[in-house]
């Protein structure tokens, strides 16, 4: 949820920094197939079927970002992809040295007002000797905000990757957007004698 009202007040900012929100329009994304599937398997094995298999759960869970990883190559024209590219790998990074569970501090999961998981797969989850922790879900949203959750180093940059994607693609007016140059005058040429 915190990942949807992040990417609802970058919705917002467009409009606000002179760009267009009409010009998503003319986007084609290909394959979007896979980001759905990856949703749903995800959904699957976090909300509607948490108990079973611990290792199908998890291996379920690295597969789901495959899938994801799949669309983003796909999709390598988009401006910033890259950049998403990077934070999904980072987080792939963390849940695949943790044996398919992203790793969260218990100091990030207090903040944010969660409690760790004791029966059921969980995605993220304080381990007691978690690898590759800085990576984890070390950052949190309080308990006090909408949506508040644990993230990772990883989500900050999707976020970014996202947010810069937008506004590249809207026309607005912040930092890293290319400008058209323009032409200069060209001189008249000198008769030849």
């Amino acid at each position: 949820m915190l990942f949807g009202i992040v990417l609802a007040l970058a919705l917002t900012s467009v409009p606000l920094a002179g760009g267009r929100l009409t010009a998503l329009a003319d986007v084609r994304l290909r394959a979007v197939w896979l980001v759905l599937a990856a949703i749903v398997l995800q959904t699957a094995i976090i909300t509607v079927v948490p108990g079973g298999s611990p290792w199908l759960h998890r291996t379920v869970h690295v597969a789901s970002y495959v899938l994801l990883a799949v669309f983003l190559v796909v999709n390598r024209r988009f401006p910033y992809v890259w950049l998403v590219a990077l934070g999904g790998a980072l987080n792939v990074l963390a849940i695949v040295a943790n044996g398919g569970v992203m790793p969260a501090s218990a100091r990030a999961l207090e903040g944010a007002g969660m409690r760790p998981e004791l029966s059921g797969f969980t995605n993220s989850t304080a381990l007691s000797h978690p690898h590759l922790l800085p990576l984890g879900d070390v950052f949190w949203a309080p308990a006090w905000m909408p949506g508040a959750n644990v993230f990772s180093v990883g989500d900050v940059l999707i976020l970014l990757g996202a947010f810069l994607a937008l506004h590249r693609i809207c026309g607005s007016r912040l930092p890293g957007r290319r400008r058209a140059v323009p032409a200069e005058p060209v001189a008249p040429a000198e008769p030849v004698a």
